[in-house]
């Protein structure tokens, strides 16, 4: 073999140990996901260093590091915060056969710039001693005055409540959303809580009789505390469905390994690499052709809302502003 053969031969195999390696920003916690690299390390050979964090720093961070960025891919939660991400001109576009198959239409990017993973349903929970399950109906219908002094919400400031309130916008138009944003904060047993958590076990204890909060959530809290005066309810199943939204990933505007990052990306929302994803958060998968953790499937079937989960960040200022006008703390 000639010197320059020799030289080139060098170079591809360099080439290739670089491309053997991708870096991720991630918004979900490193005991979520390290499984997940670790398996697809184990099955491709590629290395993948991560670094964890809340969505705001990574994508200030993102930002900020620019062309030099060692990121490859971004994963994140809520597809508000993956909307603000391309936005901002930190996604690419990926045009993947694969991945328009495995992830339905109404929980990925239009524009092919980000893609859900995970599918998280943001639902009414109810105490069974305080509320029968015939008399709940919709999101809507928990600004009835018959709930007043009976209803629990997270705060307006989580970027999930804020997605709840853009979808509403998305079907029924500002004007209606905002009467019954109105009519919840008329209806509160006690002043919004901080997280889901202690929301449900307000819930539990007969704080309150009513809430809303995302699956996951009640299925932590229900895991831990045996005899759970909690039980799920799914709303809106005569109208557009419950409200859903996704943890999800883009490759970045600069990735230096686009080729491994979109594999990857194609892997995660596989059958083989849905169940790694999802069963550890008690998610349910967005692979339609994947069945949820025990669980998860346990809680049973519901129809969801099957607008674009885009919408949850083209309509998110204009929902953070009507839930202030609203008075949702």
């Amino acid at each position: 073999m000639s010197k320059l053969s020799l030289l080139i031969a060098g170079l591809l195999a360099a080439q290739a140990a670089a491309a053997a390696e991708l870096t991720v920003y991630s918004a979900r916690n490193e005991q979520l996901i390290k499984p997940l690299f670790d398996a697809y390390t184990k099955e491709t050979g590629v290395a993948i260093k991560f670094h964890t964090d809340k969505e705001g720093p990574l994508l200030a961070r993102l930002k900020a590091e620019g062309k030099n960025t060692p990121a490859d891919l971004l994963i994140t939660v809520d597809a508000g915060n993956l909307w603000q991400a391309a936005q901002e001109g930190l996604l690419a576009k990926t045009d993947s056969p694969a991945l328009k198959a495995d992830v339905p239409e109404h929980l990925r990017d239009p524009q092919g710039q980000w893609y859900g993973l995970s599918v998280r349903a943001r639902t009414i929970y109810f105490n069974p001693e305080l509320v029968k399950a015939g008399e709940l109906s919709s999101y809507e219908a928990l600004a009835d005055d018959k709930w007043k002094g009976k209803l629990c919400l997270r705060s307006s400031k989580k970027v999930y409540n804020q997605s709840l309130v853009a979808m509403m916008i998305a079907e029924a138009g500002e004007a209606k959303a905002e009467q019954v944003v109105k009519g919840w904060v008329a209806n509160l047993a006690a002043p919004p809580f901080p997280d889901d958590t202690k929301l449900l076990e307000a819930i539990g204890a007969g704080q309150c009789a009513v809430g809303i909060a995302n699956t996951y959530y009640y299925g932590r809290l229900a895991e831990k505390t045996p005899g759970l005066k909690v039980q799920t309810f799914w709303p809106n199943q005569d109208g557009q469905g419950v409200h859903v939204n996704i943890a999800g990933a883009g490759l970045t505007a600069h990735g230096k390994h686009p080729e491994e990052a979109r594999k990857f990306l194609e892997w995660m929302a596989s059958a083989q690499g849905q169940s790694l994803f999802a069963d550890g958060n008690l998610e349910y998968p967005v692979n339609p052709t994947v069945k949820p953790a025990a669980a998860v499937a346990a809680w049973g079937g519901f129809k969801s809302n099957l607008i674009n989960v885009a919408k949850a960040g083209e309509l998110q200022t204009a929902a953070v502003k009507l839930m202030d006008r609203a008075g949702y703390k």
